[in-house]
């Protein structure tokens, strides 16, 4: 199985009052993760799930995710993905679709970080995820004690204005 992360795009500072689950992203975010998600393409990432967290930065990046990679089925919202849940939950929700195919996963910092350390095998401060950061990693098994191969990270800066 691929699993690709990509960490939501750059979204709108929270305002007094404004619940952290309800934050936009913002333009600029949106044309960076547009790119970003151009050239996924134009790399043939074809995910058969697109899952996503529940909160609106998480779910408008996964949705620009189905839009410019031409994705026909439904998004795919899960609670392990709300920032702070644990690495191996998160791991445990994500091995439910493993045996559909490739899982593309939007979610959020330090969570999705943490997650592609572990999965590398790497110290979980050996990698931070820019805004609009997609990783494509293979991961050999989806059974409860994973180890992945990085194939390819992606930022906005990576690919290009």
């Amino acid at each position: 199985m691929i699993l690709y992360v990509l960490r939501h795009a750059i979204a709108e500072d929270p305002r007094p009052g404004q619940s952290d689950s309800t934050r936009q992203l913002t333009e600029t975010g949106r044309n960076r993760c547009r790119r970003v998600l151009a050239h996924a393409k134009r790399v043939k990432v074809q995910p058969q799930y697109i899952v996503t967290s529940p909160y609106d930065r998480a779910a408008q990046t996964a949705e620009i995710a189905r839009v410019e990679l031409g994705f026909d089925r439904e998004l795919i919202t899960s609670n392990a993905l709300v920032p702070f849940v644990s690495v191996q939950d998160l791991w445990n929700a994500i091995r439910d679709y493993a045996i559909g195919g490739d899982v593309m996963v939007v979610g959020h910092n330090p969570q999705l970080s943490m997650l592609v350390a572990w999965l590398l095998g790497a110290r979980t401060d050996a990698l931070w995820l820019k805004k609009s950061g997609l990783v494509s990693l293979d991961i050999g098994s989806a059974g409860p004690h994973p180890r992945a191969e990085l194939s390819w990270l992606l930022t906005p800066g990576s690919v290009g204005r």
